[in-house]
C-alpha cells in the first residue's frame, strides 16, 4: 500500500537508544507523545535526514527517501517536507511576504502564486504582508512559519512542539489554523508534543512513546481512554468521545450530543446539526452511582461498565476505566468511595457529568 508512512530506524547515543518500527497513515496528524527525552524530536530529525541512524528505512505514501538495505539515501534537500519548530525564526530583515517568498524559491519548479495565496488564506495571514516578524505577536510568527513549510509542497510536514513558545491565549489563537491545515492537505502531519490537550484536540493517530521505544499507537480516542497510558495518572487526565450534534434545546440553551453510548446535553453550541464533535471531559468530573440518581441538577447520567481500576500518583484517588456503550471514560474517585460502592472491573454503574463540564469547541 502506498497510502502510508513507514518508519524504521535505530539511533544509539551514550546512554539512550531509540529504536522505532512504525506504520502510520498516509495522511492526517499523527501526535508523538511522550515525556522529555522519550526520542520525539529525534524522530523527527531522521525523518528529515538530520540525524544519522542505523538500519533506516523510510517510506513516505510510495515514495523511498531512504533504504540503507538498498543504498537509497535522498539527502535533506532532497526530502519533499516542511519542518515547523518551536520558534518560527523568520528571517528579521524580511517582511511576512519576502520570508514566505523566500520558502517557496527552495523548489526545483517555478514558484506558484495559487499555493501562495492557498496557503496566505489557510493561514489567515494576508493583512500582515508588509510586515517585519519584530511586529508579530508570537501566533501570528507561527502562522507564518507554518505557511512557509506549506510552500515547499511538502508530501510530509514535521512540527516539533510548534506552540510550546505561546501563551494560553495565543495557543487557543493558532489552533483552528493547525485544523484548518490538517483538513486541507492530504498528507502525513508528525506532531510533537507533551500537552494531552494539543494532542486530543489535534491528533487522528498516536504514538506514545518511552524510553526510546513505542509503548503504544492507535486512534487517540482509543489510546487516551486506556488506564495504562501513562498520562491516566495525572490529575488532568481527560477522556475524549467522537459525537454528532443531535439537535438543541432553545429553550434551555442546551445541544444534545449523540455518541455511541447515548447522549450528552450540554451548554449550547452554534453547531450544525449532524456535525461531528470531539467532546472532552475531566475525570475529576465525573461521579459515579450504582442507581440511577434521582433529585439532582445534574442532567448527564450514561450506563457503564468498569473495565479497570487503577492507583494513580494520589494515595487517596484511584483512577475508574468504563465502557460507556463502547466509548472509554475515564473517572477519579476516592478509594474510600470505591470501596464503599464496591467497585471492581465489571460493576455496573451510572457516570455522572454535568452539563457544564462537558466541553466542546
Amino acid at each position: 500500500m502506498n497510502d502510508k508512512l513507514h518508519v524504521r530506524f535505530k539511533v544509539d547515543y551514550s546512554g539512550f537508544s531509540l529504536d522505532i518500527d512504525l506504520t502510520l497513515p498516509g495522511k492526517g496528524i499523527t501526535a508523538l507523545f511522550g515525556q522529555s527525552g522519550s526520542g520525539k524530536t529525534t524522530i523527527l530529525r531522521c525523518l528529515a535526514g538530520l540525524e544519522s541512524a542505523r538500519h533506516v528505512y523510510i517510506n513516505v505514501n510510495g515514495e523511498i527517501w531512504q533504504d540503507d538495505a538498498r543504498g537509497v539515501h535522498l539527502p535533506t534537500h532532497k526530502r519533499s517536507l516542511g519542518y515547523v519548530f518551536q520558534e518560527a525564526s523568520l528571517f528579521p530583515h524580511l517582511s511576512v511576504h519576502k520570508n514566505l517568498d523566500y520558502g517557496r524559491r527552495r523548489l526545483d519548479t517555478k514558484p506558484d502564486d495559487t499555493a501562495f495565496d492557498q496557503a496566505v488564506d489557510l493561514l489567515g495571514i494576508d493583512h500582515l504582508m508588509g510586515r517585519l516578524p519584530d511586529r508579530l505577536s508570537g501566533g501570528e510568527s507561527q502562522r507564518v512559519a507554518i505557511a512557509r513549510a506549506l510552500l515547499t509542497s511538502p508530501r510530509l510536514l514535521l512540527m516539533d512542539e510548534p506552540l510550546a513558545a505561546l501563551d494560553i491565549k495565543r495557543k487557543e489563537e493558532i489552533l483552528p489554523y493547525i485544523e484548518r491545515v490538517q483538513t486541507a492537505l492530504a498528507i502525513p502531519i508528525l506532531y510533537v508534543s507533551h500537552q494531552t490537550d494539543e494532542v486530543m484536540r489535534l491528533a487522528n493517530h498516536l504514538v506514545l512513546l518511552e524510553n526510546g521505544r513505542v509503548k503504544a499507537r492507535g486512534r487517540v480516542f482509543d489510546l487516551l481512554g486506556q488506564i495504562n497510558v501513562p498520562n491516566a495518572m495525572f490529575e488532568d487526565t481527560s477522556s475524549m468521545i467522537e459525537a454528532i450534534v443531535g439537535k438543541h434545546d432553545d429553550e434551555y440553551h442546551l445541544t444534545y450530543m449523540d455518541f455511541q453510548g447515548g447522549s450528552f446535553q450540554i451548554i449550547k453550541r452554534n453547531l450544525s446539526i449532524g456535525q461531528k464533535v470531539a467532546l472532552k471531559i475531566y475525570a475529576r468530573d465525573v461521579s459515579l452511582s450504582l442507581g440511577i440518581p434521582s433529585d439532582t441538577s445534574i442532567l448527564n447520567h450514561l450506563p457503564a461498565t468498569v473495565s479497570e481500576v487503577a492507583e494513580t500518583r494520589n494515595p487517596a484517588v484511584v483512577m475508574i476505566r468504563l465502557d460507556t456503550g463502547g466509548a472509554p471514560l475515564m473517572a477519579h474517585i476516592t478509594k474510600r468511595s470505591r470501596d464503599a460502592l464496591g467497585l471492581a472491573p465489571g460493576s455496573k454503574v451510572y457516570a455522572q457529568i454535568k452539563s457544564v463540564s462537558v466541553l466542546a469547541p
